[in-house]
């Protein structure tokens, strides 16, 4: 289970997905992300459906590799289905005990796992395209206007890469004391609620101490390299838009705008 969390994973692969600016891979999933919770009726929904497939098969990243970081949720979609199945009111269709099923609630029911799948498939894409350092200089430039009021942008966006980057560390980390303490003969699998949580203690203490180790390593190494924040420093590779960098804000544009029309002309049946 924690090996199918892709957050903050890489995949290196040669596609015009790989090589759009960060800068343009940062808006166009923020866009995307606002769609998911503005489209309604079956036409949007194609639409967002066809958009997500194109992008997928652009990067070509393998779908198989994408849809791994779909087990890590399921819990949450499985709960987020079930308060909208048993709780959005209408017409009854089933009704046992105190629960009641509604026609408005199986269709909410439906709609919230798709936006919760298309979300994590969509945000997947960017960070499975985009190094974390790619990914710092985009955040950090598109952030800029901000330092104008005081807010350290470099510093914001140093923080966010070191979070991602340590994500898959961690996962592996985790996953070696898990099978260290699993050979010595502990039992993450069995018993109740309170028992599984009184048996992740052996995992928590040392991953913790694994965790804070790493992070004190990380800063006496920035030390030792006389790393101060971003004041006057220089990019090797500075980010300049290409071609296809506009080409691809003017796509994400006319899909935002093709769901907005979708969902003021083409809604769900009332």
């Amino acid at each position: 289970m924690l090996r199918d969390i892709t957050l903050g994973q890489y995949y290196p692969a040669d596609s015009v997905i790989h090589r759009l600016d960060p800068r343009v891979k940062l808006f166009c999933t923020m866009i995307y992300i606002i769609s998911l919770f503005c489209f309604r009726g079956v036409a949007a929904l194609g639409a967002a459906t066809v958009f997500l497939i194109a992008v997928i098969r652009l990067s070509h990243v393998p779908f198989r590799f994408m849809i791994k970081g779909l087990r890590a949720i399921l819990i949450l979609m499985l709960i987020t289905g079930l308060f909208n199945l048993f709780l959005t009111p209408g017409e009854p269709i089933v009704t046992f005990w105190v629960f009641k099923i509604t026609a408005e609630g199986i269709a909410n029911a439906a709609i919230m796992v798709i936006r919760l799948t298309y979300l994590i498939l969509g945000t997947s894409i960017m960070t499975l395209t985009t190094t974390p350092n790619q990914l710092t200089d985009g955040l950090e430039k598109s952030l800029m206007p901000l330092s104008r009021i005081g807010v350290p942008v470099h510093v914001v966006a140093m923080m966010m890469s070191i979070a991602l980057r340590f994500i898959p560390i961690l996962i592996e980390e985790t996953d070696k004391i898990m099978k260290a303490q699993m050979a010595r003969g502990a039992d993450f699998e069995s018993g109740n609620l309170f028992k599984k949580v009184k048996n992740m203690i052996p995992l928590l203490v040392p991953l913790f101490v694994s965790a804070f180790r790493r992070a004190d390593d990380l800063a006496m190494a920035m030390e030792a390299r006389c790393y101060h924040g971003g004041e006057g420093r220089t990019k090797m590779k500075p980010l300049r838009y290409e071609g296809r960098d506009r080409l691809a804000y003017l796509l994400i544009l006319l899909y935002f705008a093709l769901i907005l029309l979708c969902r003021k002309f083409l809604r769900w049946p009332q």
